[in-house]
Formats: structure tokens, C-alpha cells, sequence
């Protein structure tokens, strides 16, 4: 193999999430670089890796500290990326940062973070593998930056391109989990159906969480585009996402377990089998995208949970 810029960019392929990893070095300095080569490896006992080249000027301080530090970028931090790719004096002067559970440096607004402990090192090539244990993480919900070819992706501002050149009427929908259960509100037959509303040509999406608030009396925070669909009956364009509803007693509705959920109920044939196919993919972990109308579509894979 002697075209390794060729091998490098057919890695590059693959669309991955972006990570700033930070530790702090002998001088107790903290130190912090982007990868993207970073996975999940095992849930019992919680370990996680990242690869690094040996010849990273981390190298040494990384193959010796007792732990380092995971940070998931948000889709807005690509400044963030940017500096921490770059040979920058001050890094961390860029970012609101403190030091984690187990002791290296956690960023605030990213998508997750995980405080690790040194696990184990295994020497791979021209990279070590740096396996950590997991001793505290956090899940802020927030949408993750995407990279891909040597560039960035979001997915979230893509939906946002799609949602502002739909024509029409258009209704956004959200399937608003929180442990395990879903928000299933009244329809004007007194079944249930997936909070809805309506979305004016003039409105951005930032508009359209806080009128999900107002409606609903908690706090949700959108996620990704789960359902593209058209009521061809009443020609209207239906968009749902995925959401994240925050704590307390919804003034609207019911909280529903996903595996308890009044299919019957719901008189609308396209809000039953997206529930239901959210309840289906949320065992096994596997998200997709559904596009078509209230009778015909198809599901296109996209994300896989944890």
C-alpha cells in the first residue's frame, strides 16, 4: 500500500461526529486536540477509545495521564473544532470549560462529554489505541457536528434549508420523549395523536420550540428529522422530529410508555405508524427518516442510538 493520501481520503468517507480531547499535562496545563476517530466499545464495564498518531505533540502527555476527557461537539462549536485543529497558543481561552468528575477538562454546550479514566493503550500502526473507562458523562441532548470529506456537516441546519423552501401549508410535529415515555396530546375527535404546529412562511425553526412551549407547558428541544410526509387529503406537508421533553406535568396530554401506547386511539393513520415505529426503533436502537404521504413511503436509515 503505497497511496496513502488515497487510503486517508477513502477513510475520510465515512461521516462521523467531531471530538475535542483534553487531559491536562506534567506542568498541570490543559491540553486538548479534535479527532473524529472516536466510538462507544462497551457498556458494562463503560468504555469508550479514541485513536492518536504517535506523532502528535499530545502523544507523550496522553500515553501517561491517568485519564483524559471526551467532548462531543454541538452543531454550532465548528469554531470550536477550528481552533482546536489549529496550532493555537490558547485553546482553551476560546472555550467555557471545567475540570470533569474524574479530573480533566469538560466543555460546556457540547452534545455529551465523558470524564475517563486510562483504561488500557494498544499500539495499532502508526496510531495508539487509547481505551478509557468512563467515571461520569453527561447528555445535553443537543445535535452533534458532523464531518465528513474534510468538511462539515450539520444535519439539523440541513432540515432547516429543507423546512424553508417547503411551499404551503406545513404542520411540524414532535415525538417528545423523556424516559422511555412519549407526550401524546387530543385530537378534535378526542383521540391522540403527536403535538403539532403550525409553521407561518415567515418563521425560522428557532421560533418553532418556543411555540411548542407555550402549548405544551415544559421545555423541549428538537432533534433530528424523524418523518416527511403529505397528507394528500388535505394537502398539507407534515414534518416530525424527534424531541427531547424537559421535567414536569404537561398542561396538555398524557405521558405514554413506548411500549404501551393507545394505537387504537389514534385516529390519524400516519401519527399511528410513526409512534409505533418509534417505539419499534427505540429497542433496537436504530433511528431512520420515513418520506412519503399518510399511505405510502419509505423509511431511510440514518442514525443508530448510543
Amino acid at each position: 500500500m503505497n497511496d496513502l493520501r488515497a487510503l486517508r481520503d477513502a477513510f475520510g468517507a465515512f461521516l462521523t461526529g467531531v471530538t475535542v480531547v483534553a487531559t491536562f499535562n506534567d506542568e498541570g496545563g490543559p491540553i486538548g486536540f479534535t479527532a473524529n476517530s472516536f466510538t462507544s466499545v462497551s457498556l458494562d464495564p463503560p468504555l469508550l477509545l479514541v485513536c492518536l498518531a504517535k506523532t502528535s505533540r499530545n502523544y507523550q502527555t496522553l500515553m501517561t495521564a491517568k485519564g483524559f476527557s471526551v467532548n462531543i461537539l454541538s452543531e454550532d462549536q465548528k469554531d470550536v473544532s477550528n481552533t482546536f485543529a489549529r496550532p493555537v497558543e490558547d485553546r482553551f481561552a476560546a472555550v467555557d470549560w471545567q475540570k470533569g468528575p474524574f479530573g480533566s477538562p469538560v466543555f460546556s454546550n457540547v452534545a455529551a462529554w465523558f470524564d475517563c479514566s486510562a483504561y488500557e493503550r494498544v499500539d495499532a500502526g502508526d496510531h495508539v489505541i487509547l481505551i478509557g473507562k468512563i467515571e461520569g458523562f453527561e447528555n445535553s441532548g443537543k445535535t452533534g457536528l458532523g464531518y465528513a470529506r474534510g468538511g462539515y456537516f450539520t444535519p439539523a441546519l440541513t432540515e432547516k434549508s429543507l423546512l424553508a423552501n417547503v411551499e404551503g401549508s406545513l404542520s411540524v410535529g414532535a415525538v417528545a420523549e423523556r424516559t422511555g415515555e412519549i407526550l401524546l396530546v387530543r385530537d378534535t375527535n378526542g383521540g391522540w395523536t403527536l403535538p403539532f404546529v403550525d409553521k407561518a412562511e415567515s418563521e425560522g425553526m428557532e421560533a418553532l420550540e418556543p411555540q411548542f412551549t407555550a402549548e405544551i407547558g415544559l421545555s423541549i428541544q428538537t432533534g433530528l428529522l424523524y418523518s416527511i410526509y403529505e397528507d394528500t387529503k388535505a394537502g398539507r406537508q407534515n414534518f416530525v422530529y424527534r424531541a427531547a421533553l424537559g421535567d414536569g406535568t404537561p398542561k396538555v396530554g398524557q405521558m405514554f410508555p413506548l411500549q404501551q401506547l393507545p394505537l387504537d386511539n389514534i385516529h390519524d393513520s400516519a401519527v399511528r405508524e410513526t409512534v409505533k415505529r418509534y417505539a419499534q426503533e427505540s429497542t433496537l436502537g436504530n433511528f431512520g427518516i420515513y418520506v412519503g404521504n399518510q399511505e405510502k413511503g419509505r423509511v431511510h436509515a440514518v442514525a443508530r442510538k448510543g
